[in-house]
């Protein structure tokens, strides 16, 4: 212990404070904040630490009833527009969520920055102006933890337009708004922040955010350093033995014939024992992640598309215009797209994750398609993304891919995995006629036997006859499997991604649910290896991700039977033994 440390009990005291700050919005009292306390709470926000000792921030105190009003109704503008943007689901939970307290508190602070402070001679700010603004943050923070310190609640308002904020607050036009605090006495402190508590998110924790030297190496100070990878497959578990015990004794009670809801029981089984959870939540909300990738395969003509419609399919599903954006908004869920292999670059929007590891892969049938490293890259990016997914708050997940000529590598992946010969499970994917199929089933037969692939090594298959959106899903599939979310899956792509997380933890299969049969022989082929039957069969071999969201109100119901039929004996309904002896 440094010299310099506060005594145990001022140690304590600083991490209390720093583990009970809470963002308030609802416990708020309009008790007055005298002024004694109020100057010791600027005071520790204006000893904030700040690039080249500039101290950009001042504080606008505001009491006026009027003005907040007028404030709050910037706000609700906001929030309105925000709701409208949410997918359904997400919108029903954001409807019981109280998001501000402006005229619910005694005073609000409006913290501003103002970039040009410390004049152009700032120490630290010349590389990167953003530091002003950052440092202003630090500012709110000192201010929000002397608060609690005192018992003062702060909740944090951003649904503003800052122009429209600053116009509103008379400001000079050289300021910027960094944040709207709302502070007061509260009637009690809520043991976790709200968003927690109302399931909108959960907390990340920190052995995600600790990496050792390099990015994919994580650890905790004085652990081990382990890759992604492998922490990620460390941490996956056969689902709850428990929980499967009690769903099954539950479903043998409800108030129908055993098996008369067919796959849809085992299915509500199968997703409440991998949440465990009993009794189980229904699935929701639901979220797609869509990983692009191209294909050097492509050139031999496996696909009557040209390439460039990767990207453009990229972006049309990003701006909410594809058949799988159509099928998400029917079932609730949020669409995001993960260019993990594009050729070319993607525009920025609202809706792109972009995690480039490569522009396209290699040509498969004339060596590896990728190296180890773009693999393991790949694959974290993947874990990163169903990590993500599952810290905001979703309970199910699903996995699409857009890539053109990406059922390639996929029947080849879905040919080494399971054994079956390369005819056997090559379909003719976007559109061939029968002497593409025959001419792509011998690419991938060449692909295979070049590279050696085998399934004994399942990451040098995966390198060599793959795709970037492959591995990225494979990551995925294994990421949610460790955090313990169900996961649907979709066509022949992400079934062949399926194989090699099996062929990598072969307990992740018990928190993969089957979305649809499809058309492509690799899909059936895939799930008799993995041991699922498909939800759906509607004949589909779009990808995207469409065929899984199809099968989300198929999960939902599966469980919602669960929880909401009534047993024969709750509802004095007679079983087959009582009519048998009547």
């Amino acid at each position: 212990m440094s010299s310099n440390a506060f005594d145990r009990a001022g140690r304590e005291a600083v991490y209390d404070v720093i583990r009970e700050r809470r963002d308030i919005r609802s416990t708020f009292t309009m008790d007055p904040i005298d002024d004694a306390t109020l100057t010791r709470v600027l005071t520790a926000a204006h000893m904030a630490p700040s690039v080249g000792f500039s101290q950009p921030w001042d504080f606008v105190l505001i009491r006026d009833e009027e003005r907040r009003r007028r404030v709050q109704r910037l706000a609700q503008r906001q929030r309105d527009e925000f709701a409208a943007s949410l997918p359904s689901d997400r919108q029903r939970m954001f409807d019981g969520l109280k998001i501000e307290a402006i005229c619910s508190t005694p005073l609000n602070v409006v913290v501003t920055c103002d970039p040009t402070r410390g004049g152009p001679h700032t120490i630290g700010r010349h590389a990167d102006p953003r530091m002003t603004s950052f440092s202003t943050a630090t500012a709110v923070q000192n201010l929000w933890l002397a608060a609690r310190a005192e018992g003062l609640g702060v909740g944090w308002v951003s649904f503003f337009d800052p122009h429209e904020l600053a116009r509103e607050l008379a400001l000079p036009e050289h300021l910027e708004v960094v944040a709207y605090l709302c502070v007061g006495h509260v009637s009690a402190f809520p043991p976790a922040p709200e968003l927690q508590t109302t399931g909108w998110a959960r907390r990340r924790p920190l052995a995600w955010a600790v990496h050792d030297e390099t990015w994919s190496t994580r650890t905790l100070p004085g652990g081990v350093p382990v890759s992604l990878l492998d922490e990620t497959i460390a941490a996956i578990t056969p689902a709850d033995a428990t929980v499967l015990e009690q769903a099954q004794a539950r479903q043998a009670q409800l108030t129908k014939p055993p098996g008369a809801m067919g796959l849809l029981e085992s299915t509500g089984e199968r997703v409440a024992a991998a949440t465990g959870e009993w009794p189980p939540h229904i699935p929701s909300p639901v979220a797609l992640a869509v990983f692009a990738g191209d294909h050097g395969v492509q050139a031999h003509g496996v696909s009557p598309w040209p390439q460039e419609v990767s990207v453009q399919m990229a972006v049309n599903i990003a701006t909410g215009g594809a058949v799988c954006n159509a099928a998400a908004r029917q079932v609730g869920a949020e669409v995001d797209v993960v260019d993990v292999g594009l050729a070319a670059d993607l525009p920025a929007m609202p809706h792109l994750l972009v995690r480039k590891v490569a522009r396209g892969t290699a040509d498969l049938s004339e060596g590896p398609a990728m190296t180890a490293e773009q693999v393991h890259q790949a694959i974290e990016v993947g874990i990163d993304v169903a990590r993500d997914l599952v810290a905001q708050g979703n309970r199910l997940l699903l996995a699409g891919e857009v890539g053109i000529g990406n059922t390639t590598p996929a029947a080849a992946l879905v040919s080494v995995f399971t054994g079956r010969a390369p005819e056997e499970v090559t379909g003719r994917g976007a559109g061939l006629d029968e002497a593409g199929r025959a001419a792509k089933v011998a690419v991938v037969e060449r692909a295979i036997a070049t590279n050696g692939a085998t399934r004994e090594d399942p990451l040098a298959a995966l390198a060599a006859v793959g795709g970037l959106e492959h591995a990225a899903i494979v990551g995925f599939l294994l990421a949610a499997a460790a955090e313990r979310t169900p996961v649907v899956l979709d066509g022949v792509i992400v079934c062949s991604a399926a194989l090699v997380a099996q062929a990598l933890a072969p307990d992740c299969v018990d928190y993969f649910v089957a979305g649809h049969a499809g058309v492509e022989p690799g899909i059936l082929a895939a799930l008799s290896t993995l041991g699922l039957e498909a939800l759906v069969d509607l004949d589909l071999r779009l990808g995207e991700g469409s065929g899984a969201a199809l099968a989300v109100p198929h999960v939902q119901l599966a469980v919602r039977m669960l929880t909401e039929v009534a047993t024969f004996e709750s509802a004095g309904v007679s079983g087959k033994d009582a009519e048998a002896h009547a």
